[in-house]
C-alpha cells in the first residue's frame, strides 16, 4: 500500500486497504461510508467494511484528489482520476449522490495478459485468435465494443502488442490505462483546464489531430466516447490502416451506431447520411466483448462491417462468436466455445495473397452448431 499512496492518504483509507491489496479484487464500489461492494472474478459482493463516518469517506477521497492535483469540493463535487499504480478512481459529492459520497476504484491489473491467455481462459478460441492477428498484420481497421467492465481495455492491450514491430503506435486516453507492449509507441493523456494555474484544457480530439502531424502508422484511442469520434473515423479512411479504439456498445451494429451518433455530437457540418457512409467504410473489424451473468467475460462476436445497405442501415456479418452448450451444476459457469460461422470475410484474397497460413475451411461452422440451429427452429 505505502508503494501506492503516501502513508497520511493510506491512514484515511484504512477501512479499504485490505481490499485495495487483495489481488482477487478488481474494483471497490462505495455507495456511501456504511455501503462497501467489490467485485471477485467478475461477480459482485458486499463487504464488512465501512468507513466511520460520511466526512472520514469525503476527507479520504480529498486527500486523493489532493495527491494527484485534483480539487473534490461543493464547486468541483466529482473527481475523475488515475492513481500512482495506474487504478482509476471515480467520486461524486452529495447532494448529487443520494446515498453519500459514491466511490469506484477500479484497480490497476499487476498481469499483463497476452493472445494466449485469452486462448486459456476461454474468451477466445484458436482460430479466433489467430484470425484477430492476421487482421492487425492486414492493417485492417478495428473497434472493441462492449459495456463498462467487459474487458474492452484488456483486448485492446493485447491486440495493440500484436502490431508489427516496424510500425509507430501513437496512443491517445482520457486518462492512461492501457499497457501495449510494442517497440515504437507514443502515449498522449488529455489534460483539465485548471484555472488557479492557468492551465487550458487539451481534449482526445485535440490530441488525435496532434497525432496526424506526427507521423503515426497507427492511432489506438483508449475510448472514444466523444466527438473526436469523428476525428477517428477520418484517421481510419485517411491512409491510417490498423487503427483501433474502444467504444460502449451492445453489439457490433450498436457499435456502428454509437459511432455515428458520437460524430455527431459536435459543431460538425457533416450531414448524417455522409457521416453514416464514412462510419460504415472506416469500420472493418469488431470485436464484442461481454461479461456474462456468471461473471465470465468473453469475446462474444468477431465481426466484418461492410457498409451500409440501400434503406441506410449497417451491414454486420458475424466471422465467429462464442455459443452457450450448457451449464456448470457445481459451479455455475457457462460452457461454451467460439465457433466460426460459415462466414468467410470479403479480404480474405488478402490473406491468401500473403500466404498466411489460415485455410477457408476455419471459417465453416461445426456440425453440432448447425444441428443446435435447426433443433432452436
Amino acid at each position: 500500500m505505502s508503494s501506492v499512496f503516501s502513508d497520511a492518504i493510506s491512514s484515511f483509507l484504512a477501512p479499504i486497504v485490505d481490499l485495495l491489496e487483495d489481488e482477487g479484487v478488481s474494483e471497490v464500489m462505495i455507495n456511501g461510508p456504511s455501503e462497501i461492494f467489490v467485485e471477485k472474478k467478475g461477480l459482485v459482493f458486499k463487504v464488512p467494511n465501512t468507513f466511520h463516518s460520511e466526512d472520514a469517506l469525503i476527507s479520504a477521497m480529498r486527500a486523493i484528489a489532493q495527491s494527484v492535483g485534483r480539487v473534490f469540493d461543493d464547486d468541483n463535487p466529482r473527481l475523475d482520476a488515475r492513481l500512482p499504480d495506474g487504478s482509476r478512481i471515480h467520486a461524486v459529492l452529495p447532494p448529487m449522490s443520494k446515498n453519500g459520497t459514491t466511490v469506484a476504484i477500479r484497480k490497476f491489473s499487476k498481469e499483463k495478459l497476452t493472445i494466449n491467455d485469452l486462448i486459456k481462459f476461454g474468451s477466445l478460441s484458436k482460430d479466433a485468435a489467430r484470425f484477430l492477428d492476421i487482421c492487425i498484420y492486414l492493417g485492417k481497421n478495428l473497434i472493441v465494443s462492449g459495456g463498462t467492465g467487459s474487458g474492452k481495455t484488456t483486448m485492446l492491450n493485447v491486440l495493440g502488442s500484436r502490431i508489427p514491430k516496424t510500425q509507430r503506435l501513437i496512443i491517445i486516453e482520457d486518462a492512461a490505462e492501457l499497457q501495449v507492449k510494442a517497440e515504437h509507441v507514443v502515449n498522449f493523456e488529455t489534460r483539465k483546464a485548471d484555472p488557479t494555474k492557468g492551465t487550458t484544457e487539451v481534449t482526445i480530439r485535440d490530441l488525435v489531430i496532434s497525432s496526424m502531424r506526427l507521423r503515426p502508422d497507427r492511432i489506438i484511442v483508449g475510448e472514444v466516447r466523444g466527438d473526436e469520434a469523428l476525428d477517428l473515423i477520418q484517421v481510419m479512411n485517411t491512409g491510417h490502416d490498423g487503427s483501433m479504439g474502444t467504444v460502449h456498445a451492445n453489439n457490433p451494429e450498436d457499435a456502428c451506431t454509437r459511432l455515428e451518433t458520437l460524430c455527431l455530437m459536435g459543431d460538425t457540418k457533416i450531414p448524417p447520411d455522409a457521416v453514416r457512409k464514412m462510419v460504415g467504410s472506416a469500420m472493418q473489424i469488431v470485436v464484442q466483448c461481454s461479461r456474462y451473468h456468471d461473471g465470465g467475460r468473453r469475446t462474444s462476436h468477431i465481426s466484418e462491417i461492410l457498409g451500409i445497405d440501400e434503406h441506410g442501415n449497417y451491414i454486420s456479418r458475424d466471422i465467429f462468436r462464442w455459443v452457450q452448450t450448457g451449464k456448470d451444476p457445481e459451479t455455475g459457469k457457462y460452457i461454451g466455445e467460439m465457433v466460426p460461422c460459415n462466414y468467410v470475410p470479403s479480404f480474405f484474397e488478402d490473406i491468401v495473397v500473403n500466404k498466411l497460413p489460415f485455410p477457408k475451411s476455419n471459417f465453416i461452422a461445426p456440425d453440432w452448431l448447425n444441428k443446435l440451429k435447426k433443433d432452436a427452429a
